[in-house]
């Protein structure tokens, strides 16, 4: 796996998952096993195939877990560049067509949320910021056509 990029917090968060998937799910996915064992005859027992296929799924996730954890990254978000956008970083940019102003933090793309205003350092609008000065005007091509964005202030 490549490196990943996260923050404390995303690793706390990564962690947290991952010892919830092996204890509280693993524990309840043995259950329900248990359970739909107990039905009888497992060729055409549909609750049985379910649970089997949720076991799978958590298996999978707790090694992608692991094997990203294992490949991180921290983002020293203590000693972020305040002249320069980097990953890590929290940029107040304003759209110089609408004057909109957005607020969002850089991340890796394992912990981007835009709802929470985390947006990739692999976006279109992520990547295009980075390495760009505060005051800069930056153009951007989205998805949505070219992007005008003035870089106000950098945390």
């Amino acid at each position: 796996m490549a490196e990943v990029r996260l923050t404390a917090e995303g690793v706390a968060k990564y962690e947290e998952r991952l010892e919830y998937l092996k204890t509280t799910a693993r524990t309840e996915i043995a259950e329900q096993i248990k359970i739909a064992r107990s039905f009888g005859d497992l060729s055409e027992n549909a609750e049985y195939d379910a649970a089997k296929i949720e076991q799978a799924r958590i298996e999978y996730e707790i090694v992608e877990i692991e094997s990203m954890l294992k490949n991180v990254i921290l983002i020293d978000e203590e000693n972020i560049d305040t002249e320069i956008v980097n990953v890590g970083a929290t940029v107040t940019v304003k759209n110089a067509d609408t004057d909109q102003e957005m607020t969002f933090q850089i991340v890796g793309s394992a912990e981007s949320n835009p709802r929470e205003q985390r947006i990739s350092n692999e976006s279109p609008v992520g990547a295009g910021l980075l390495g760009h000065k505060l005051g800069e005007t930056v153009d951007i091509q989205t998805p949505g056509g070219l992007t005008r964005l003035r870089i106000l202030r950098i945390q």
